[in-house]
């Protein structure tokens, strides 16, 4: 039953140290140095009392081992869901279709995303298309998603992270 009970709390303290080590390195690129560092001594301390208690435990089972290793893959799954939730960011997404014509892009903006339309040429065979370029919260890339593949399921599309807007529009 003791080692039960070790097993459980080592891999409890993995999820919770490595989950605030992946938040601090998703802040840390973002550029939020203070809470970076201040994650980074919370990670650590739990990380140094858990190894501490991995290694002089008497127990010599695989479990420890096990545990371990556990709560860290768990960790890193669950930290990556809560750094969805709780770190806001947003994208630049750019699309490359043949079909934005005036009541697709006025359907884009009539669902509150702002869009800067470019020609562009397929040199390859010659066909005239338009790159849609959006700065859009994390929060709904889904439901541009939606639209785009409603309007042309073809479409060419990239998403990528932005670390900083200054200007425009962005609701």
């Amino acid at each position: 039953m003791n080692l039960l009970i070790t097993c459980l709390g080592i891999f409890t303290a993995r999820i919770m140290d490595v989950s605030i080590g992946t938040i601090r390195t998703i802040t840390m690129v973002k550029g939020a140095s203070l809470k970076s560092a201040i994650l980074a001594f919370i990670e650590v301390f739990i990380w140094f009392l858990v190894a501490r208690e991995a290694l002089s435990t008497n127990y010599t089972s695989m479990w420890i081992a096990i545990s371990y290793s556990a709560g860290y893959a768990t960790g890193t799954y669950i930290g990556s869901l809560l750094s969805k939730i709780f770190i806001k960011g947003n994208t630049t997404v750019q699309v490359i279709t043949s079909k934005a014509t005036k009541n697709n892009i006025k359907l884009f903006r009539d669902k509150g995303f702002a869009l800067t339309v470019l020609d562009i040429n397929d040199d390859f065979d010659g066909i005239k298309k338009k790159m849609l370029l959006l700065e859009i919260n994390n929060s709904r890339i889904k439901e541009l998603s939606q639209i785009i593949r409603k309007i042309d399921k073809s479409a060419f599309i990239t998403y990528s992270e932005t670390k900083t807007v200054i200007n425009g529009f962005l609701k």
